[in-house]
């Protein structure tokens, strides 16, 4: 199997178009794949699983079929098998891989490859994935902002800002749905050792004394942001699945820049509220943030 690179147009907020269907492969779990020349769709990235797939629906020739899941699908340089999420066994990007687009039906849609799909996302499901997503890169730089006083020293990574990163220096997990992003940071020997303290100091209580004070500080950042509708988009070098897409919000402080490849909002004022809750976890080395929007 030779396929080229999917193009996607889910970056500009699309939830819709037609493009020539390139295959049909049917998966492993009795479900077919639909891979077509271009797509709206955004899919489960199988190297960091964040955002979910959207769903929707493929149509061809006026015979409709729900697209129930969209995958990362990849064929190696030598043109053999495709293979699906998991088995993939490089990561996303890699120049010598088709990278592609699989639109999960769970009927065999029969013979399409070479004719016209319409694609359909539910625009319902994308905007609350996208608040989701914007929400938890929001939240990103507002915990950053509150935890920059816990740092005895640089640890070599700060923010748009100028404030250590400790979203990215302390991830283990993240995950959103259509409610709320949960992002979960490791609290361990290694992130002390780059200069994070969550112990008590002359100047600082304890980090789980301090959780009400900073939940209070991270949310009245969010809604300041939220008030003050900053624009938002997503900078695209290219049309390719793989391209590398960077998340860019024009808020108060200034400009922001994360490195993403999922969907977002276009402005916050889609946002009537975000609030966030910080949590430790019981045996304490894990801090955990759940942060919920509301949409306007």
């Amino acid at each position: 199997m030779t396929l080229p690179t999917t193009h996607v147009s889910f970056p500009a907020g699309a939830v819709g178009g037609e493009s020539p269907v390139l295959a049909v492969h049917p998966l492993a779990d009795g479900r077919y794949a639909v891979v077509t020349e271009a797509t709206p769709f955004h899919p489960l990235d199988h190297t960091w699983p964040d955002q979910p797939a959207d769903h929707g629906t493929l149509a061809v020739d006026g015979t409709e079929w729900a697209v129930v899941d969209c995958l990362t699908g990849a064929v190696g340089p030598d043109g053999g098998d495709l293979l699906v999420g998991a088995d993939i066994p490089v990561r996303r990007g890699d120049e010598e891989w088709s990278w592609l687009v699989l639109h999960v039906l769970d009927a065999d849609p029969g013979a399409v490859t070479g004719r016209t799909a319409v694609l359909a996302v539910d625009a319902q499901r994308r905007a609350a994935l996208s608040a989701s997503h914007s929400g938890c890169h929001l939240l990103a730089l507002a915990l950053n902002a509150a935890l920059a006083p816990r740092w005895r020293k640089d640890p070599g990574r700060s923010d748009a800002f100028g404030h250590p990163d400790f979203d990215s220096l302390a991830m283990a997990s993240s995950v959103m749905d259509t409610a709320a992003s949960t992002d979960t940071y490791r609290l361990g020997k290694s992130l002390k050792k780059k200069g994070f303290t969550a112990d008590a100091t002359e100047e600082l209580p304890a980090l789980a004394d301090a959780l009400p004070a900073l939940t209070e500080a991270v949310n009245e950042r969010l809604a300041a942001w939220v008030a003050a509708d900053a624009p938002v988009r997503i900078d695209v070098p290219g049309p390719e699945l793989t391209a590398r897409r960077q998340w860019h919000c024009e808020l108060p402080e200034g400009a922001a820049q994360i490195f993403c490849g999922g969907t977002h909002l276009h402005h916050l004022g889609e946002l009537a509220e975000l609030r966030t809750e910080l949590r430790l976890s019981e045996d304490g080395t894990e801090l955990i943030a759940v942060t919920s929007p509301k949409r306007a």
